[in-house]
């Protein structure tokens, strides 16, 4: 009887070759993601150990230059990265149900979304360096009691928001790189870790702005009769 021929070994052409499954891969891959999370959990939380301890320390300044904030541009702010985390989270299920058009689609209304984020924020920047002279430096003004620690708000204002801007820039950009590969094709049912993985990464910058919310919007209006 002669010898069956040897069965041959499909390779799944998602899996790389240091991996020995796709479950070890996909593991790997979300793992990394949460470690790489953590590190900029560090990286915000010591700017807002900063903001909390100089808010114990010139209370009465954070107050008053809460009141310079826009707290409707930042209530439509927080409103739209709300929404964009919903479209995140179901272009996610749609890719691991395959459904490839409504992938493409939902990846694309985030990315409006972010960029809707990142014009308000354009539109609000320009209004407190342009319009009131409000960027802390040589330039600064203002009319009112304790300027200069009004001015270290205005430092940590444009700190804290501005490294979440480009936060979010880097968030567009790389859901714009799936949104592309997903159109190709290349994510499904079958290999979608790309999709979770950023998903993970748009949501996190979703949830640090919620709490840079209230701290720089709120202030004044939780003491407004």
């Amino acid at each position: 009887m002669a010898d069956s021929p040897p069965a041959i070994a499909t390779h799944n052409p998602d899996l790389q070759h240091h991996f020995a499954t796709m479950e070890q891969q996909t593991e790997a891959a979300v793992m990394g993601m949460w470690v790489f999370l953590i590190t900029e959990i560090m990286f915000f939380g010591g700017m807002f150990a900063g903001y909390m301890i100089y808010r114990f320390m010139y209370y009465q300044a954070w107050l008053e230059g809460s009141q310079h904030m826009d707290f409707w541009w930042g209530t439509i702010n927080t409103v739209v990265l709300l929404c964009s985390s919903l479209t995140m989270a179901a272009a996610v299920r749609a890719t691991q149900l395959g459904l490839r058009k409504s992938t493409v689609t939902l990846l694309g209304i985030t990315i409006l979304f972010g960029l809707a984020f990142l014009g308000i924020k354009a539109i609000e920047y320009y209004g407190h360096i342009v319009t009131d002279h409000q960027f802390p430096g040589p330039g600064f003004r203002f009319e009112g009691a304790n300027p200069s620690q009004v001015e270290m708000f205005f430092s940590f204002y444009f700190a804290m928001t501005g490294f979440h801007a480009l936060h979010m820039l880097i968030g567009v950009g790389l859901v714009a790189f799936i949104a592309y590969h997903a159109w190709k094709g290349r994510y499904g049912a079958h290999y979608y870790t790309p999709v979770e993985n950023v998903g993970l990464y748009w949501h996190f910058v979703d949830i640090i702005w919620i709490y840079l919310y209230p701290l720089f919007y709120l202030i004044s209006h939780i003491h407004r009769k």
